[in-house]
């Protein structure tokens, strides 16, 4: 198991200060991260918590998850990690026939 926790459904006013305090019921917390949006810089609502032991995020996850928190029931799990993308592209303008035409104004 790994010791790095997916906490979700947090209240945006939540910091890394209370989740520190939240977690460290459960054992020794190494590192909390929130997630925040770049542009406003408010809490996304879900968080990364580090543990020092497996027994230890076990113990968060079966104590944490579903608790409640600001009226919302926490999500606590094992965190997966991060899709690998192939690179290249996707999305944006041009790259590859889309089976479109380019529209023109109408005016």
């Amino acid at each position: 198991m790994s010791r790095k926790l997916y906490v979700g459904n947090f209240p945006y006013e939540v910091g890394e200060t209370e989740l520190q305090e939240l977690f460290a019921r459960a054992g020794t917390v190494e590192t909390v991260k929130v997630m925040r949006d770049m542009a406003t810089g408010r809490s996304r609502g879900f968080a990364f918590v580090e543990m020092s032991t497996d027994e230890e995020a076990q113990k968060a996850i079966s104590e944490l998850n579903a608790f409640e928190m600001g009226g919302r029931g926490l999500t606590v799990n094992e965190a997966r990690p991060k899709p690998a993308y192939s690179g290249g592209g996707g999305g944006g303008y041009g790259g590859g026939d889309s089976g479109r035409r380019r529209s023109e104004p109408r005016w």
